[in-house]
């Protein structure tokens, strides 16, 4: 066993190889891709589009969204921080999203402030700023992106209390699929259910089990297919993500590596159905 402190020296090929074999327990095909997996560490490898750097970052994404769709898509930010300790805390409502802009998961929810452990939540994101989230699965646009803490509005459902997330997989500027993302925060299974752009639902899983009672669709599914089809132009691959509260969409993220490639779909088959969908032509 490598010592994480030595990862970071091992070149992105070999990385992946080595990390695609302990999931996959195979060997990764890099020189002729077959499934969706393999194709998306392809990417990592080849489509080193610099414009990638600013879409992945979560200040800079809201503004290019916000400048291609609308800024009443895009959540509110109550403020940009270096440093835990810029952060006023007296001056922020009673709830808010705390998150790092440059990694997955440096996120803190606040419900009530009130309650808020601070040492806590120093810990976490303090955590998540010396973390350089390329090295965990070489997602390059990752690298050179700038740690900082950024405190957005807090939205949820009125009538449930939840946020649903909805994440469309578009190749070459055209949705082809999505799935919904239930039971993020509550307790027990997240639940992942895959659709089709008509709202059938998929008979596969990747990660997380279907939920128990099929999500219905929501009000404003075509809505959220026209602006993830605006947002993915001349991109081979990205995962749009919005949330819709009450109402109303807003925009969550843009994710070049779904999953870093590294979650196995099951049934297999549709590894290599979802391959096929992604083009690679014309990629350096």
């Amino acid at each position: 066993m490598i010592s994480s402190k030595y990862l970071k020296f091992i070149p992105d090929k070999l990385f992946l190889e080595l990390k695609y074999f302990y999931f996959f327990r195979r060997r990764i095909n890099l020189k002729n891709p077959q499934t969706f997996n393999e194709k998306i560490n392809w990417l990592k490898l080849h489509d080193r589009n610099p414009e990638y750097i600013k879409l992945v970052d979560k200040c800079e994404a809201k503004k290019y969204v916000a400048d291609l769709i609308g800024e009443k898509y895009v959540i509110r930010t109550l403020g940009v921080y270096g440093n835990f300790d810029d952060i006023d805390f007296n001056k922020l409502p009673s709830r808010f999203v705390i998150k790092c802009t440059h990694d997955s998961g440096g996120i803190v929810i606040c419900k009530d402030k009130a309650k808020l452990d601070l040492g806590k939540a120093r810990k976490k994101i303090e955590g998540s700023l010396r973390n350089n989230y390329y090295y965990h699965a070489r997602e390059w646009p990752y690298k050179n992106v700038k740690p900082r803490i950024i405190i957005e509005e807090y939205k949820e459902n009125k009538e449930d209390g939840e946020l649903r997330d909805y994440k469309f997989f578009c190749f070459n500027g055209k949705p082809c699929l999505m799935f919904v993302a239930t039971n993020r925060f509550g307790k027990g299974d997240t639940y992942f259910d895959f659709f089709d752009m008509n709202y059938k639902h998929m008979p596969f899983t990747q990660g997380h089990p279907n939920a128990p009672v099929e999500p219905n669709k929501p009000k404003n599914f075509d809505k959220m297919k026209q602006l993830a089809e605006k947002l993915s132009v001349g991109m081979p691959f990205v995962r749009v993500d919005f949330y819709d509260v009450d109402g109303r969409v807003f925009f969550g993220e843009l994710t070049f590596s779904h999953f870093s490639g590294m979650m196995p779909i099951v049934p297999e088959e549709w590894d290599y159905r979802l391959g096929k969908m992604l083009k690679l032509e014309g990629i350096e």
